[in-house]
C-alpha cells in the first residue's frame, strides 16, 4: 500500500473512530446500553487499526506520523482507554441487569474519547505538519475543556476552578504560537558569513553584454497587453506578450546574447519576465520582491542572457504569476540548431475547459522524415500525453538529453507543471495523433485507454555524474509539503504550507557558493505539488527510497505527489537569491514558497515573493 493511501485510510479510520466513540457516548446518554457496548467494541477495533495505520505511515517516513505520535494518538489512546476501563463495566452491567446505563460515567468518558479522536480528524487537515508544543497544548486544552463542559451538561460535573489550569494551558499555547523561529536555514551548514547590508546586491548580478566567441545577438521587444484570443470558437479575455498568446517564440544558438526589453501597456498588477528552466544571472531571472521590481504600466526592464543550455525551456510572467500565465503571458524559449526534418514546439494550456497546443494539426512530413515535438507544460497541474500510430523515444526532459533512451510505444506520459518532454520519431505512413489528457489535440483517433504510465527515474540508461546518493554533502535540506492554517502575508489563511509555515515566514535557506546541497521534499498533503529551484537544475537521487536507475534526470521542476518523498541535489554554482516553490502557481500564491539565498548577497527588493 502506497503512503497516499495509507494517509487516506487514516483519515478514514479516524473518522470511524470519532463516529464510534461520539456514537456510544449518544447511545448511552439515550439509554441504549447494548447499542453503546457495540459502538464501543467497534470504535476499539477502528482505534487499533489507527494505531496500526500510524505505525505504518512512520515507516514511509517521520514527516508523515509525527503528529499521530507526538499528539493525537497518545490523545486518543489516553482517552480511549480510560473510557474503555470507566464506561466500559458500567455498560455490561447495565446489559446484564436491563438498567438504563445514562449515568455520566458511562457517557462522558465515551464522547470524550470521540472528541479526542475528532481531534486526530481535524490536526492534519486544518493545521498539519509539524505538531509543535504550541498546538499541543492548544488542542489538549480543547479536547480538556470540552469534557469538563460535557460533563457538567450531563450531571453534577467537577467545580469552575477545574477549568483554570487547562484553559491557562491553552492560553499558553496561544502566546507561544505567536512566537517567531528562525528566519534562515542553514541546512547543518556554516552560519552567515558576511553581516547585514554587506556584500553583493542580487540587482548587481547581471548577464553578460557579449556574445560568445562565433555567437550574435538577438534581440526582441515585447509589450504585454491586455488582448483577446480565439479558443473553441468563443472570445477569451486575455493577456499576452505583443498581444499574442502565446508570446513570440525565442530562438537562439548556443554562445548567442539574447537581450528582451521589456514593456508594460496596461496590465495594472505589472509584469516580469522568467526564463522558466534557464540558469540565468540572479538579476535577469525575473522575480519581483527578489530580483527586481515588477514594471508597472509604462514601465521597461531590459533582460540579457548568454544562451549557453541547449534544450526546451520558456518563459513567463512571475509577477501575480498565478493569475499572468492563466490569463497568456508565457511563451517558449529553444537554445540550438533545429533538429533534422520537422522540429514543433507545442506549448499546452488550458483556458477554462479548452486546452490549446500551439498548433492546429500535426506537422506533415513525407513518410521517413525524422521529427521532434518539444511539449511544454504552461499550466499549474500535471497532463498526461499519449502518442499514438507510431514508436517514438523521450529523448530530452526539462531541455537536457536523456542518455540511451528506449524506444516507447503503448505508453502514457505525465508532465508536470512547468515540465517539457521531447519527443522524437520518424514520420511513418499512416496518421500520427498527440493526446492530452485522454483528448485528440493534434490529429485523430480513438483515445487510448489502459496504457502504463512511464517512469522516467526507470527510463534510459545510466551515466557518470559529478555526484550522486552516496555524495558528501554540504548542506541538506528537508521541505514537507502540506495545508493548514498559517499567516500568509500577514493575514490568517487556510494556506499551503512549507515545515508548516506559509510565504513569507518559511525560513530561507542559506547556501555558499561551491557546496553540494541535498534537497528532501515530503508531501504529506491530498494535492500534487511540482516542485521548482530557480537559477539551479537537480539531479534526483531517490524516489521513495527507491534509487534513479535510468538516465540521469536533470530537472528544473518535478512533481511530488501525495506520499511522495523526492531526495535531489544540485551545485550551488549560480550566486544570487532565488526563489523555490510550487509550480502550481496558485499553491505559491497560497503560502507554497520560500527563497534560496547565497551568503553574502542581498536584494533591495521587497513587497513581493515573484509568485
Amino acid at each position: 500500500m502506497s503512503t497516499a493511501q495509507l494517509i487516506a485510510l487514516d483519515l478514514l479510520a479516524t473518522l470511524l473512530a470519532a463516529a464510534g466513540w461520539v456514537g456510544a457516548g449518544v447511545a448511552a446518554a439515550a439509554r441504549r446500553a447494548r447499542v453503546a457496548l457495540a459502538l464501543l467494541a467497534a470504535a476499539v477495533v477502528v482505534t487499533l487499526v489507527r494505531i496500526t495505520t500510524s505505525v505504518a505511515l512512520a515507516n514511509g517516513g517521520w514527516w508523515f506520523a509525527q503528529d499521530r505520535v507526538v499528539l493525537t494518538g497518545p490523545l486518543l489512546g489516553v482517552a480511549g482507554l480510560a473510557a474503555v476501563l470507566v464506561a466500559g463495566p458500567r455498560l455490561l452491567s447495565a446489559v446484564r441487569t436491563g438498567t438504563p446505563g445514562n449515568s455520566p460515567a458511562a457517557v462522558v468518558p465515551l464522547l470524550v474519547a470521540g472528541y479526542a479522536a475528532a481531534a486526530g480528524l481535524l490536526f492534519p487537515l486544518l493545521v498539519g505538519y509539524p505538531a509543535t508544543w504550541s498546538e499541543v497544548f492548544v488542542t489538549v486544552a480543547l479536547v480538556g475543556v470540552a469534557g469538563l463542559v460535557t460533563w457538567r451538561v450531563a450531571g453534577s460535573g467537577p467545580p469552575l476552578w477545574t477549568f483554570v489550569p487547562i484553559l491557562a494551558m491553552g492560553l499558553v499555547g496561544v502566546g507561544a504560537g505567536f512566537a517567531t523561529g528562525a528566519d534562515l536555514d542553514a541546512g547543518g551548514g556554516p552560519e552567515l558569513r558576511h553581516s547585514a547590508g554587506h556584500g553583493v546586491s542580487v540587482a548587481d548580478l547581471r548577464g553578460p553584454t557579449t556574445p560568445a566567441a562565433g555567437g550574435q545577438v538577438r534581440r526582441y521587444e515585447f509589450t504585454a497587453r491586455t488582448t483577446t484570443v480565439q479558443v473553441g470558437g468563443r472570445t477569451v479575455e486575455a493577456w499576452g506578450y505583443n498581444g499574442q498568446v502565446p508570446g513570440p517564440p525565442i530562438t537562439a544558438s548556443q554562445g548567442d546574447l539574447v537581450e528582451v526589453t521589456l514593456h508594460n501597456a496596461d496590465i495594472q498588477r505589472g509584469v516580469t519576465l522568467h526564463w522558466h528552466g534557464y540558469d540565468v544571472p540572479a538579476a535577469e531571472d525575473g522575480a519581483p520582491g527578489v530580483t527586481q521590481d515588477a514594471v508597472p504600466p509604462g514601465g521597461e526592464y531590459v533582460y540579457r542572457f548568454r544562451a549557453d543550455q541547449v534544450g526546451t525551456y520558456w518563459y513567463h510572467t512571475h509577477q501575480a504569476s498565478d493569475v499572468g500565465v492563466k490569463m497568456g503571458l508565457y511563451g517558449t524559449l529553444v537554445v540550438g540548431p533545429p533538429a533534422r526534418g520537422v522540429d514543433v514546439t507545442l506549448p499546452v494550456h488550458t483556458f477554462g475547459s479548452d486546452t490549446v497546443v500551439g498548433a492546429a494539426a500535426m506537422p506533415e512530413a513525407a513518410p521517413g522524415t525524422p521529427v521532434r515535438l518539444r511539449l511544454v507544460n504552461t499550466d499549474g497541474v500535471p497532463h498526461r500525453f499519449a502518442l499514438t500510430g507510431t514508436a517514438y523515444r523521450l529523448v530530452a526532459v526539462d531541455g537536457t538529453d536523456l542518455n540511451d533512451p528506449g524506444e516507447l510505444r503503448d505508453a502514457e506520459l505525465r508532465l508536470p507543471a512547468g515540465g517539457r518532454y521531447d519527443l522524437a520519431y520518424t514520420m511513418p505512413a499512416g496518421e500520427v495523433a498527440l493526446f492530452v489528457d485522454g483528448q485528440a489535440v493534434l490529429g485523430a483517433g480513438d483515445a487510448p485507454k489502459g496504457w502504463p504510465e512511464l517512469d522516467i527515474t526507470r527510463y534510459g540508461a545510466p551515466a557518470a555524474t559529478p555526484f550522486g546518493p552516496g555524495s558528501r554533502f554540504d548542506r541538506g535540506f528537508t521541505l514537507v509539503l502540506d495545508r493548514g492554517i498559517a499567516l500568509v502575508d500577514g493575514v490568517p489563511r487556510y494556506a499551503f504550507t512549507v515545515n508548516g509555515r506559509a510565504f513569507p515566514n518559511v525560513p530561507t535557506q542559506l547556501v555558499r557558493e561551491g557546496d553540494l546541497v541535498e534537497m528532501t521534499v515530503a508531501n504529506r498533503g491530498l494535492d500534487t505539488h511540482p516542485w521548482h529551484l530557480h537559477g539551479h537544475r537537480v539531479l534526483v537521487l531517490e524516489r521513495d527510497g527507491h534509487r534513479a536507475s535510468g538516465s540521469p534526470l536533470w530537472l528544473d521542476t518535478f512533481d511530488v505527489q501525495p506520499g511522495e518523498v523526492w531526495r535531489v541535489a544540485f551545485r550551488a554554482d549560480n550566486p544570487g537569491a532565488w526563489m523555490n516553490h510550487c509550480h502550481n502557481l496558485a499553491h505559491a500564491a497560497q503560502g507554497m514558497a520560500l527563497h534560496l539565498r547565497y551568503d553574502g548577497v542581498t536584494t533591495p527588493f521587497h513587497g513581493g515573493h515573484g509568485g
